[in-house]
């Protein structure tokens, strides 16, 4: 089935779970994503996110249940995956002692871009970001947003169906913070699929839903105004307390 010609969900996960020995990291998780929606992935750290976040790229095997991501199978087309996904950590994955264009250029190489493709979206990725004038400069020297905006854009240069974004906001400034919201809004607004993990509770607000795991599993669904209605809270803040408090 072809994924971008279909209306299954971007992610669909049945039972997905991970054991490592006695313990399980990730217990039974059931939930979907669909195309072009901005899934916010909540949790505090050792709730189970990160190891969910790896099976449903293609870098590790669940033990059971199943899971689909832009329509291949998490157990059988873990390569497929690979190639239609992108992916930004909080460490931004770029190479500091590359320059921006150097950076662009590998990465491209990566994805498969024919040098063509390279240079075109080369010359696209650098007027986006205004950094014509930087794209000799080594990235080390690059301030922190400017960093951030960049590693983005680099995650979406194959033009992948889905882009997961793991903490990608740490440490940045709060206007800094709002401007890649905005690059994030845009992306999506072109139908790509946004997985997004965040401890600001207020980037939470921003997601057009949100998923909150508590020991492994996940405790709450839905749109964050709908979360906090149910729980009488004021802020994802006071829904992420009192939902770790119960559990």
């Amino acid at each position: 089935m072809n994924y971008n010609s279909s209306s299954i969900p971007a992610i669909q996960a049945e039972s997905l779970t991970k054991e490592f020995g006695d313990f399980t990291a990730v217990d039974a998780i059931t939930f979907q994503v669909e195309k072009g929606e901005i899934f916010g992935f909540l949790g505090a750290n050792g709730a189970g996110k990160t190891t969910a976040i790896r099976m449903l790229c293609g870098l590790l095997q669940p033990t059971s249940g199943s899971a689909t991501v832009a329509g291949f199978d998490v157990f059988t087309q873990p390569e497929e995956i690979k190639k239609n996904i992108g992916y930004m950590s909080q460490r931004f994955s770029l190479y500091e002692d590359l320059t921006v264009k150097e950076n662009i250029r590998f990465y491209g190489g990566i994805y498969g871009l024919s040098n063509e493709a390279i240079k075109e979206k080369t010359g696209i990725l650098l007027e986006r970001l205004k950094l014509h004038n930087e794209a000799g400069s080594l990235v080390k020297r690059l301030p922190l947003g400017w960093k951030q905006k960049l590693a983005f854009s680099v995650s979406l240069i194959h033009d992948p169906a889905i882009v997961f974004l793991d903490e990608p906001t740490g440490g940045v400034d709060p206007v800094t913070r709002r401007q890649f919201w905005e690059m994030i809004y845009e992306t999506a607004y072109g139908g790509v699929t946004i997985f997004v993990t965040t401890h600001y509770m207020d980037e939470a607000e921003y997601c057009h839903r949100i998923s909150i795991m508590v020991n492994g599993k996940i405790v709450a669904l839905g749109p964050p105004s709908g979360l906090k209605n149910k729980l009488n809270a004021d802020s994802m803040n006071q829904v992420f307390l009192k939902l770790v408090r119960q559990s």
